[in-house]
């Protein structure tokens, strides 16, 4: 067996495996003897069936594994002595001999290898990275205050359909009839809204369903009937005003402060605004982190300075997803894949420079915040903690759940120490400007 390679660049290798007959000889026999000690062939006692039979029957399976085994075998020692850093896998090169799968042939084999590049940089305080302190404004904490008072706020009864209110009808035609039908007036079509507003108990109007409410799912929960029976439907209902529902803000008073934070909590209204200040802080808070962890990984990839084996990247991209994605495709997400590529390889890096690692705990802590948080998305807040844990290691089990948050916890642990090496140049900016950062 022969082994040679072709470096045209630092990051390339083309490698030429050339089989000799000689070569795999003896390991065909062994593979074509393991055969015949396993077959089980009617006529014959179990490992007795004649070798020119278990030739014919498993002679082209045999001859197969056994050069594919060196061929193999042959890669890996390869990239072992060279000490390459496999990006991807090896791949057939493009100018690979066609092959004829014939026992007593020499064969040649061409693959195409690349690496990713050494890298190495400081994470000190020479780096600076900007760090936003955002402004609280007035007019935010005023919006902030309506917002918390809005969501802790009921249904009542109104006098004239507003936009934003509900209306409570009987609506029929033809014989059908349903009775107390709840509408969302911002959930209408836009051009039939203006039938609904201003309407007020005991007013009648007409109205094209069909056009009002296009979701057919909606349109037939709202009808009461199967959705296989709106097509049968005279379009064309009267509906009857019953009352007119408004969402009224909650008043700020004790019992809603006690809802709101819990009972004693908050008793002023200097209290209330001090937790509201408390929570847009929170939320400038969480917005400045997710950009300091944006500008950490543009800038030290940047600093990287990395250079990627691209051509060869977006071909093994095709080859490694066996025709699920066209070479077009490939080229059109491409810059996005490579930049999150590059970060890859710079934020394992820094976690292999500082001595860093993701444990298990961490990856369960962080499933546990996600399962909290869609409960809280889906208006279950004080979900019990045992219905939270159940639910995380259910998830981890899933192991693109698994790996997904695995990333997510090497990015925070990475970008954390980041932020302890580097010197914050902290910078106030008003939210405006900050929305426009690019």
């Amino acid at each position: 067996m022969n082994v040679t390679k072709n470096q045209p660049d630092a990051l390339n290798y083309q490698v030429t495996i050339e089989i000799a007959a000689a070569d795999y000889a003896e390991p065909l026999r062994k593979r074509l003897n393991e055969y015949r000690r396993k077959a089980d062939i009617k006529g014959f006692r179990r490992g007795m069936a004649p070798m020119g039979l278990i030739q014919r029957m498993y002679g082209d399976q045999a001859l197969y594994e056994s050069v594919n085994g060196m061929v193999a075998n042959a890669l890996d020692q390869f990239v072992s002595e060279e000490k390459i850093r496999v990006v991807g896998e090896p791949m057939p090169a493009e100018d690979q001999p066609q092959l004829s799968w014939e026992a007593g042939k020499d064969f040649t084999f061409k693959f195409d290898i690349a690496q990713t590049p050494e890298l190495s940089f400081d994470v000190n305080k020479d780096d600076k990275v900007p760090y936003y302190d955002i402004n609280i404004t007035a007019a935010e904490k005023k919006l902030n205050r309506e917002q918390l008072l809005q969501q802790y706020g009921s249904l009542q009864e109104g006098k004239k359909a507003g936009e934003n209110d509900y209306i409570v009808a009987d609506i029929e035609n033809e014989g059908h009839k349903a009775e107390g039908v709840y509408v969302s007036i911002s959930q209408v079509a836009e051009e039939a809204r203006g039938a609904f507003i201003g309407k007020k108990a005991g007013d009648k109007f007409d109205l094209d369903v069909n056009a009002a409410f296009v979701n057919e799912t909606d349109r037939a929960a709202m009808l009461k009937v199967d959705k296989a029976q709106l097509s049968s439907l005279n379009p064309l209902f009267t509906f009857t005003v019953v009352n007119v529902k408004t969402y009224v803000p909650a008043e700020e008073n004790q019992e809603t402060y006690d809802k709101i934070f819990g009972e004693g909590t908050v008793t002023t209204p200097e209290q209330f605004d001090e937790k509201i200040v408390e929570r847009i802080k929170g939320q400038h808070e969480q917005e400045a982190n997710y950009r300091f962890g944006t500008d950490v990984r543009k800038y030290f990839v940047e600093k990287a300075g990395l250079e990627l084996p691209e051509a060869f990247l977006k071909r093994w991209l095709v080859y490694a997803n066996e025709g699920k994605f066209t070479a077009e495709q490939v080229e059109k997400e491409f810059p996005a894949f490579i930049e999150d590529f590059k970060w890859q390889l710079v934020r394992g890096y820094i976690m292999q420079k500082f001595g860093l690692k993701v444990a298990h705990e961490d990856i369960l802590n962080a499933a546990k915040s996600y399962v909290a948080y869609q409960y809280a998305m889906y208006g279950m807040a004080g979900v019990p903690q045992n219905i939270i844990d159940s639910s995380a290691e259910n998830m981890l089990q899933d192991q693109n759940q698994y790996r997904r948050l695995e990333e997510q916890c090497e990015d925070n642990i990475a970008i954390a120490k980041v932020r302890e090496e580097v010197t914050l140049q902290t910078k106030k900016i008003s939210m405006e400007k900050f929305r426009e950062l690019k």
